[in-house]
């Protein structure tokens, strides 16, 4: 029995599981939003709010700390000055959230979810997407259909041109035939 053991496995032993975690949470410290499955997702949130509470310190020994967990001093640097002061109003945790997505993944059917940072660039563009009317949003549709319809012309080529051409370029590289 598991008492007092806390946390998933998610069939990795304890190394691998710390890897993995790393490398989510510098995904999602640099895209602001990634796409995983659920427990992932919800096991990566243990991880990047800690992070981010530590970059509201932006001391030295919290700089350290955070070093420790991602091992790039560009992301930690990143996480101090923009994302760290984003959330100086919110006091305890609350920096991420976890979004289930309707379908699973194709492959073995595992449950997806979309984890992002609540305040960012791209949480931003989110907000702005979703306040538009739905008529704004078919007249943006509509330049870009236009857009597609005008297609320039092709430029014409002379015929010494497509010659040499021909003859400059490598011959593809046939694949060998097995010996046997």
């Amino acid at each position: 029995m598991r008492h007092k053991n806390s946390g998933r496995k998610l069939g990795r032993d304890s190394a691998h599981r710390k890897a993995l975690f790393r490398n989510l949470a510098i995904a999602l410290l640099t895209h602001g939003r990634i796409t995983t499955t659920l427990a992932k997702a919800k096991e990566i949130r243990g991880v990047v709010e800690p992070l981010i509470r530590r970059a509201r310190q932006d001391d030295l020994h919290a700089r350290r700390e955070v070093y420790r967990v991602l091992g790039d001093h560009q992301l930690v640097k990143r996480l101090f000055v923009e994302i760290g002061p984003l959330f100086k109003d919110l006091e305890h945790g609350g920096y991420t959230r976890v979004v289930s997505l309707a379908m699973p993944r194709k492959g073995d059917n595992a449950p997806m979810a979309v984890v992002e940072l609540l305040k960012g660039k791209h949480y931003e563009e989110s907000k702005a997407a979703e306040a538009k009317p739905e008529a704004q949003k078919e007249e943006d549709k509509k330049p870009a259909a236009a857009k597609n319809q005008t297609k320039p012309k092709p430029k014409a080529v002379k015929s010494g041109a497509k010659s040499s051409q021909v003859m400059n370029s490598k011959p593809k590289s046939t694949p060998r035939k097995m010996e046997g």
